[in-house]
């Protein structure tokens, strides 16, 4: 009987799927990854996949490195999609990929399937990270199989086939949104949410902050600091990767921070509409953005910030193991040396402010900088040359082509 591992969740999608495999004669081996989404209790989760039918069943604990090794750089980054979304799903779909192909070496499993849709994402990511990593692994996509969508048109005859199988899921035929959650953020989308019509951010019940309204009629400051870009602290508290993260999301989900609508542009050419949140991270951009305000010179940030959206495409559309994100990786770590320093931000109300900054590496001169007084290493009689050869090229094209004003 071939064998294969499942990126399983216990949800709907991933019960049927499991079910389904087994009627088609593989011998499945359940993989729960753990990213920090919220769950009553994994190994009823475990034990439903093994009454179910699953070969073997087990969680496999990624949530430190989801944090240290796979969001860290992508702060580091600055990488936001089309400006705005900070990628939390996109960035846990590689570790799953790597998480799943670990336990089929083990057990000599030759394919690998997951529950994404053939209209979305998730898909390219999870297939593009399993055949960068093992060229000759099968993907089983079954939303991409005509014989399963005709046996599964909608979410009632997933129900039922869950019902007659005897496997528990909790599911109702009609949801207003689908989410996704880890430890980084919450997405939603689908139902109600394609109606562009429809208030994303009133309809959602979101999970990890509150509303900018709802939240105290005070200010509340927090305190990051950062080595070589790296966060290593909250108010004085050095912690690890995933803990810091998840302190943050305390912190800034009770200051109503981070959240987002937005219509994007999927890798597989439509546009959709999310709504997403992701207080820790966006605090983490904040405070990030602030120390590099004081640490890198123009040159290099304005280096980085060119190259940010391409990083933030290649994590969005599933290039995360090629040499390129290699290359850019290995950049970013050396670009992000001087990063080091704190920050205090000041949160009210979904706003964040900075209330102060410091750093032992800041190239920030207040002599040179300031308006008042004399003159240090900065002499302003020197700008009266520097801008006459700036303006070589304009004085000469002026006079061939004048401008009409």
């Amino acid at each position: 009987m071939p064998s294969c591992v499942l990126a399983y969740s216990g949800g709907l999608d991933t019960s049927v799927i499991l079910g389904w495999l087994l009627d088609e004669g593989w011998d499945v081996h359940a993989v729960y990854v753990d990213l920090g989404q919220p769950c009553e209790d994994r190994q009823a989760i475990l034990e439903k996949a093994r009454n179910c039918g699953a070969r073997t069943a087990r969680i496999v604990d990624v949530r430190e490195e989801l944090c240290r090794d796979f969001a860290f750089p992508v702060l580091q980054w600055q990488a936001k999609y089309e400006g705005v979304y900070l990628l939390g799903t996109s960035i846990a779909r590689p570790i799953i990929s790597r998480a799943c192909l670990a336990v089929a070496r083990e057990v000599g499993a030759k394919a690998f399937a997951h529950g994404a849709t053939g209209k979305g994402n998730d898909q390219c990511r999870f297939q593009l990270a399993a055949e960068a990593l093992e060229p000759t692994i099968q993907i089983i996509a079954p939303w991409r199989i005509p014989k399963f969508r005709q046996l599964f048109p909608g979410r009632r005859e997933m129900i039922a086939f869950c019902e007659e199988k005897k496997i528990p899921v909790k599911a109702s035929i009609a949801k207003p949104y689908s989410s996704d959650e880890n430890c980084l953020h919450i997405s939603y989308e689908a139902g109600k949410l394609e109606s562009l019509t429809v208030n994303g951010v009133e309809l959602v019940d979101f999970g990890m902050s509150v509303s900018p309204r709802r939240a105290p009629d005070q200010p509340e400051k927090v305190t990051l600091a950062f080595e070589s870009g790296v966060p290593v602290s909250v108010n004085g508290r050095k912690l690890p990767a995933h803990e810091l993260v998840l302190e943050l999301n305390r912190i800034g989900g009770r200051n109503g921070i981070g959240r987002i609508d937005m219509v994007e542009n999927r890798f597989v050419g439509m546009k959709s509409r999310g709504v997403y949140e992701a207080p820790g991270m966006t605090l983490l951009y904040a405070g990030h953005r602030a120390i590099e305000q004081l640490t890198l010179d123009r040159d290099l940030m304005h280096l980085r910030d060119r190259l940010a959206p391409e990083v933030a495409e290649m994590v969005y559309y599933g290039f995360w193991y090629c040499s390129k994100m290699d290359a850019l990786l290995a950049f970013i770590r050396q670009a992000q040396q001087p990063v080091s320093g704190e920050v205090e931000l000041q949160l009210y109300k979904g706003n964040i402010d900075i209330a102060s900054r410091t750093s032992p590496l800041s190239l920030y001169d207040e002599g040179i900088a300031s308006m008042e007084g004399g003159e240090t290493s900065y002499d302003q009689t020197d700008a009266e040359g520097f801008l006459r050869i700036q303006g070589v090229p304009l004085r000469v094209q002026a006079r061939v082509n004048p401008r009409k004003y």
